[in-house]
């Protein structure tokens, strides 16, 4: 076997590893300066024919591509809905790139898939949902929630008598999902690519933080007969909302009652982590009533890029969707194939970083991150209405706040796009913005690990400094 020199390698990575991750207290949360021009300039170092030492390629990537990273480990990123990188993560993923598992099958890496297999079993026993539930590590909240409908569409289908991973769609009898108005973009997708038109969906209404009505959900399903797939949120992206879990499965149930197969699916990619929380347990009341559950291990549970879960009830649903046979695989051996519970077949061991960092948190330090990131948000909240340049839209109960700046000539939207300008030119913070109910806002999301109350503390005193230096401006 050629034995390249692995420590020159490693070396090189660790030192600039170190230096970034060091920097992160006190470095810009984005680049000083994204030059499109210039970072292909830098960047562009077409293979020689001879080719380069390695640690040198690796050496020299670090310092042509650090200039342009974004900070999104700092506890001052708020934008989107963004985790940090927990340490244990951190170390799970040097580990599995030297290891270089392809982690698919047991009888080909049978360590890694242990791990994963307790990682699903502990997740699925900290959020409280039911213990015979299966679960996949997939890329992130998108594909998660493509497996759970995956799943469900599986189901609700066989219960019928057609089997849609033989006979396809063509001819089978029509699937009715039912969506709240303002679905995330994710799970319209996820149906786009099984084949469930976004034309087709049934919208119901929501309430003023975005959750369902379930006397609206309950009046949509008086006309919905034969399968059906509903889906829910716990987490809303723009107000963090959480849905009635328990009105729904009891509306649900009414339907499943009258001969209706249901499947109902919940997108947690945002606050799914919530049902670990005890001082979450009023929002997350009822979850264990549904059939699935997404979510994105990098938002609240700090994991590294990409990792997503998803998990079902029904693990024999989970299974016929997204398990494969072939002649040449070594399947059906003691132990449990990744393979069978997500889209892939080539994959890392991503669920390996979920196993570390559920050990170096227990089960007490997964609460108080999730209680810490709300209760931050809420800081965020009370400092920026006290300031009188701000109101905060919605009803802060998770770790999104929805923010109105008060323009003085009524550009509210003009207004919140400048301050978030400011401070992301400044360095000092990230936030992003969005459009709700026709209203252009900024949006905080207080996901990292790392965040604590003087990140809050400066990130605000940046946010009322650039709005008083726009509205003087302007």
């Amino acid at each position: 076997m050629h034995e390249p020199d692995w420590k020159s390698v490693l070396d090189a990575a660790h030192t600039a590893s170190l230096e970034y991750l060091d920097s992160l207290p006190e470095r810009p949360v984005v680049p000083s300066t994204v030059d499109y021009t210039a970072m292909r300039a830098a960047l562009d170092r077409p293979p020689a024919a001879e080719g380069m030492d390695p640690a040198e390629v690796v050496t020299e990537l670090a310092r042509d591509l650090e200039p342009y990273l974004s900070a999104q480990a700092s506890g001052r990123y708020f934008a989107f809905v963004v985790g940090g990188l927990h340490p244990a993560s951190l170390g799970a993923e040097v580990l599995l790139a030297a290891w270089d598992q392809n982690a698919s099958l047991f009888p080909t890496t049978p360590g890694v898939a242990v791990a994963e297999e307790l990682a699903a079993q502990w997740l699925v026993g900290l959020l409280g949902l039911p213990a015979e539930s299966s679960a996949g590590f997939v890329t992130g909240g998108q594909m998660a929630t493509f497996t759970c409908l995956a799943a469900a569409r599986h189901e609700v289908l066989r219960q019928v008598g057609w089997d849609v991973e033989a006979d396809g769609l063509v001819g089978a009898p029509p699937i009715t999902v039912v969506v709240k108005s303002g679905a995330h973009s994710t799970v319209l997708r996820a149906l786009r690519f099984l084949g469930l038109g976004e034309r087709a969906l049934v919208s119901v209404a929501c309430d003023d933080q975005d959750a369902m009505k379930p006397d609206a959900l309950a009046e949509a399903l008086r006309d919905v007969h034969g399968p059906t797939i509903v889906t829910l949120e716990c987490g809303n992206v723009n107000t963090g909302s959480f849905d009635d879990f328990v009105a729904v499965a009891d509306v649900v149930d009414a339907h499943r009652a009258a001969g209706n197969p249901t499947w109902v699916h919940v997108d947690g990619a945002v606050m799914l982590l919530a049902a670990a929380a005890p001082a979450m347990a009023r929002h997350v009341a009822g979850l264990d009533r549904l059939d699935s559950w997404s979510t994105d291990g990098h938002k609240l549970l700090n994991v590294a890029y990409d990792c997503g879960i998803a998990i079902c009830r029904n693990a024999a649903a989970h299974r016929a969707a997204m398990s494969v046979q072939a002649a040449y695989l070594d399947q059906g051996a003691e132990g449990r194939d990744p393979m069978d519970w997500n889209p892939e077949f080539s994959r890392r061991a991503r669920g390996v970083g979920v196993y570390a960092t559920l050990r170096a948190l227990g089960t007490h330090g997964v609460a108080e991150l999730v209680e810490r990131t709300v209760r931050l948000a809420r800081r965020f909240a009370g400092a920026l209405t006290e300031s009188g340049q701000a109101v905060v839209v919605n009803d802060v109960v998770s770790n999104q706040v929805l923010v109105r700046w008060l323009a003085p000539d009524g550009d509210h939207g003009r207004l919140a796009d400048a301050v978030m300008a400011g401070v992301r030119a400044e360095g000092t913070a990230y936030f992003s913005g969005t459009t709700y109910r026709g209203e252009r806002l900024m949006r905080i999301s207080v996901s990292d690990w790392a965040t604590d109350d003087e990140d809050v503390d400066r990130a605000v005193g940046a946010l009322l400094r650039h709005a008083r230096l726009a509205v003087a401006a302007s």
